[in-house]
């Protein structure tokens, strides 16, 4: 009896305990090219880690890993995918890719058919994704321009994903918006993704 007694204060410490608890941390993973990777400017002056500050203030028990490489294709962010999964099991992933495969005039049979093995993979995985779109300039023709914009778009319907169209729509037309290689924003125009980004993302974090 005097044994059973002694074990109840330690049983509801336990339990309480367990009640204190936080919760797991879950995370969104970011994979992208240089747009996302702040490519020209420090780390924390991109989209990304602006979106990953307000995430931290808004969102406790929440963490964004940016993969983004610079340079990166649909064909490295397949690649990549499946161990970038393993090592951070995101509950979120967010596509930024594609606009290096337009540069490059790449088959938008290939760009299309990398991007779905991403959203395969991170669905299969149990994530929930976030397309974000990109357009390429029209002196690429019209076909491969309409196509390009029209990947992105089926996929997102096809998937039910979450999907910003174009990441650059706030600045696209806005020359002062971007460094002097007129492919990446300056500092001042990364709020202004991140706020454009935001309406898509808020709600897989809900």
């Amino acid at each position: 009896m005097l044994s059973m007694l002694l074990a109840l204060p330690l049983a509801a410490a336990a339990q309480g305990a367990a009640r204190a608890a936080p919760a797991p941390t879950r995370t969104v993973l970011v994979m992208g090219d240089s747009l996302s990777a702040a490519h020209g400017l420090a780390a924390s002056q991109g989209w990304v880690a602006l979106t990953s500050a307000r995430i931290a203030t808004t969102h406790p028990g929440w963490k964004l890993v940016n993969a983004s490489i610079s340079g990166e294709t649909t064909a490295g962010g397949a690649s990549r995918i499946a161990g970038e999964l393993r090592r951070h099991r995101p509950s979120v992933v967010v596509i930024e890719l594609g606009a290096n495969d337009g540069l490059r005039g790449l088959p938008l049979t290939q760009s299309r058919a990398n991007l779905e093995r991403m959203i395969e993979a991170s669905t299969a995985a149990g994530a929930r994704v976030l397309l974000i779109g990109m357009r390429m300039p029209p002196n690429l023709g019209r076909a491969y321009t309409e196509g390009f914009a029209r990947n992105y778009a089926e996929l997102a319907r096809a998937d039910g994903l979450a999907f910003v169209p174009f990441l650059l729509e706030p600045i696209a037309l806005d020359r002062s918006a971007f460094q002097d290689d007129n492919l990446h924003p300056v500092a001042e125009a990364q709020p202004r993704l991140r706020d454009h980004v935001w309406p898509a993302l808020k709600p897989l974090l809900d």
